[in-house]
């Protein structure tokens, strides 16, 4: 917060205001770029393990995919007629 010295003198004279700031607003800065900073790097790493999950689900799926082909084959060769 700003403190503001106010100087008196006789009527006619010049008037000196002097202006005197604490550094909290370069504090406050400071700490508000620190929290962007660190909720970026959550929501990058969030994002990362997302799209490791999602890729890791769909490999699963080909998996199974695949494995139902190769059943489908064999039954398929089993139940041939006339053999």
């Amino acid at each position: 917060m700003a403190d503001y010295k106010t100087t008196e003198t006789q009527p006619g004279s010049t008037t000196i205001i002097e202006r005197k700031s604490s550094g909290g607003t370069v504090l406050i800065a400071i700490v508000l770029l620190f929290a962007v900073l660190i909720g970026g790097y959550f929501l990058m790493t969030q994002q990362s393990s997302e799209t490791k999950r999602d890729t890791a689900i769909a490999g699963a799926a080909d998996s199974v995919s695949s494995a139902a082909d190769k059943v489908g084959d064999a039954a398929s060769q089993t139940t041939k007629p006339g053999q």
